[in-house]
């Protein structure tokens, strides 16, 4: 089976595991902020906070903007649950804006009338949470634009996207977004097992961030409301949570980082030979990169003809591991039972019924790519 995504772990990558493994620290070592000034020189951002994984990124970012009970955040219905459930871990309300059918990411003029809307009604978000679909940047400078008109925040959900760049620079490297997270998991562009990481540019959202991942406690007397009772005392100043990254995984995080763009390079390699061999079939590839350049962590393709479940099935019987990226969130159980309905969304929803992943990662051989080729041919014929 030829999975959609898979991780790329070299001899190097290993050996600075087994390095961590043989110091003094496991956790809470030296690996950790050698990870995050890594990433953040590689992206061009000041702040960087490891967590143990993109969920817990979004969660101590929303934190840090004080978002909460009665509270509003509007992310795109087209992602993982992450990107709203973050919201609701702060006991805020969450709704969705939906996509743009051509780059699947959140609309942006679907956005402008939402927020005119919402403030006829009184009722604007306080944190809004674009999500970079398939490693393609979301159009961060009209939302910023958006952002300083209405008031809200914005946490960029880049979970997709490391290694990407919108207008000129890295996702991340930008002052477009307050908060941008990546995710590490082992199907994303680089990994740490598990694993994410919040940038920001403003130092004050990273240390509520650091305080977030670790209980709401300092070490700092500076930071002490009172006075110490000796150099062991630590002071919990808020409520936090154990986010904390390992230097294991940090150790695997920074070695990966060294070949992010043979990464990339290969990603976008397997790009251009599934675009033109899919050319005169009827699907609908992904869109041309615009403004920028994807990270291409996924290959997702429309059905135009087909009946989506038979070639799903199919292809999986030729040993093609595709797979189905995303159901719409609001469709969820949990979240119909706030009251969203199907037929809220209708383009994420459009998008959905005809979508499936197909196979692209840097660890496929040229023999891997043409065999997926030849599935979806014979499939589509």
């Amino acid at each position: 089976m030829i999975p959609y995504g898979r991780q790329q772990i070299a001899a190097e990558d290993v050996e600075a595991v087994r390095a961590v493994l043989a110091s003094d620290f496991l956790t809470q070592g030296p690996a950790v902020p050698a990870f995050e000034q890594a990433v953040a020189q590689y992206v061009g951002a000041p702040h960087a906070v490891a967590v143990n994984s993109a969920t817990s990124a979004l969660h101590v970012a929303c934190m840090a903007l004080g978002l909460g009970p009665g509270d509003l955040a509007w992310t795109s219905p087209n992602s993982f649950l992450a990107s709203a459930n973050c919201a609701r871990y702060c006991g805020a309300d969450v709704d969705f804006v939906d996509i743009d059918p051509v780059d699947l990411n959140l609309s942006v003029p679907a956005l402008r009338e939402k927020l005119a809307r919402a403030k006829a009604a009184g009722r604007l978000p306080k944190v809004l949470i674009p999500v970079d679909f398939a490693g393609r940047p979301a159009q961060l400078a009209p939302m910023r634009e958006l952002a300083d008109e209405y008031g809200f925040a914005i946490v960029e959900d880049a979970s997709h996207a490391i290694g990407a760049t919108y207008r000129g620079r890295h996702v991340g490297g930008h002052r477009l977004a307050d908060v941008t997270v990546f995710s590490f998991h082992p199907v994303k562009i680089i990994t740490t097992a598990e694993g994410g990481l919040a940038l920001t540019h403003r130092p004050e959202l990273a240390r509520r961030m650091e305080l977030a991942r670790s209980h709401g406690m300092t070490r700092d007397p500076a930071e002490m409301r009172g006075t110490p009772d000796g150099p062991w005392y630590y002071e919990q100043q808020s409520l936090g949570f154990n986010y904390r990254l390992t230097d294991l995984q940090a150790a695997l995080g920074t070695s990966q980082l060294r070949r992010i763009e043979a990464f990339l390079a290969r990603r976008h390699a397997i790009r251009a030979r599934y675009d033109a061999a899919f050319a005169d079939l009827p699907l609908v590839r992904p869109a041309p990169d615009a403004e920028g350049r994807s990270a291409l962590h996924l290959y997702p393709v429309q059905l135009q003809r087909h009946e989506r479940r038979a070639v799903f099935e199919g292809l999986r019987a030729r040993g093609i591991g595709v797979n189905v990226h995303y159901i719409p969130i609001h469709t969820q159980p949990y979240y119909q039972a706030l009251g969203f309905r199907r037929g809220d969304f209708p383009a994420a929803e459009a998008y959905y019924a005809r979508a499936i992943t197909l196979p692209l990662h840097a660890g496929m051989g040229d023999a891997d790519v043409e065999a997926v080729i030849a599935a979806v041919r014979a499939e589509l014929a």
